[in-house]
């Protein structure tokens, strides 16, 4: 199990150092950060949300993406971040120079990309072709966190794979108390 944890290890490691040699440097340098400030506390997808909930036709998939990030955080930052506690890749390898300073100082997973990618599987649960549109967002939010060298390219995936799991679960549990209000009010009505 050792040798398999040193071989992703150094799979990520050689990523970041890939990345890092080249790609960095000038005014990328300041794209990749106002694209990771976008998913800043899930800042824009709690925006989107709430303008979808004002909205009949969306207020469904509003509800499911402010449930997806809930979701997202308890799985994320409350529970899987402080049991892993990976530190971040340049707390452990000096020659990796981040680009911004993070919020927190564990790397497993990436709370930005789960978050972005909780969002929009809950939005496309709803709407494919918005839905689709905030997964090329939730990916460029996902690569500047590799980018900026704040996380290893196994905590963006895992941030993805948890993400898409939670929008999904949220869009379904959105499903399920939209129905059951819907069937309250019609009784109420009866």
């Amino acid at each position: 199990m050792e040798v398999l944890l040193d071989m992703i290890h150094q799979f990520d490691y050689s990523i970041l150092v890939q990345i890092s040699d080249s790609m960095r440097g000038g005014f990328s340098d300041t794209v990749w950060t106002v694209i990771t400030s976008l998913g800043n506390g899930g800042a824009l997808w709690i925006v989107l949300a709430v303008v979808l909930l004002f909205f009949r036709k969306t207020r469904r998939a509003g509800a499911a993406m402010l449930a997806a990030l809930l979701i997202g955080l308890l799985v994320g930052n409350v529970l899987i971040k402080p049991m892993v506690m990976r530190p971040r890749p340049f707390v452990t390898h000096s020659d990796l120079i981040a680009l911004i300073h993070p919020s927190d100082q564990w790397s497993f997973p990436s709370g930005h990309t789960l978050s972005s990618f909780a969002a929009a599987s809950a939005l496309c649960f709803y709407h494919r072709k918005s839905g689709l549109l905030a997964f090329v967002v939730a990916a460029l939010i996902g690569f500047s966190r590799l980018y900026l060298c704040v996380h290893y390219p196994t905590d963006v995936l895992a941030g993805m794979f948890l993400g898409i799991l939670c929008g999904l679960l949220a869009g379904w549990l959105t499903d399920r108390a939209a129905d059951r209000i819907h069937t309250i009010r019609l009784r109420k009505g009866a």
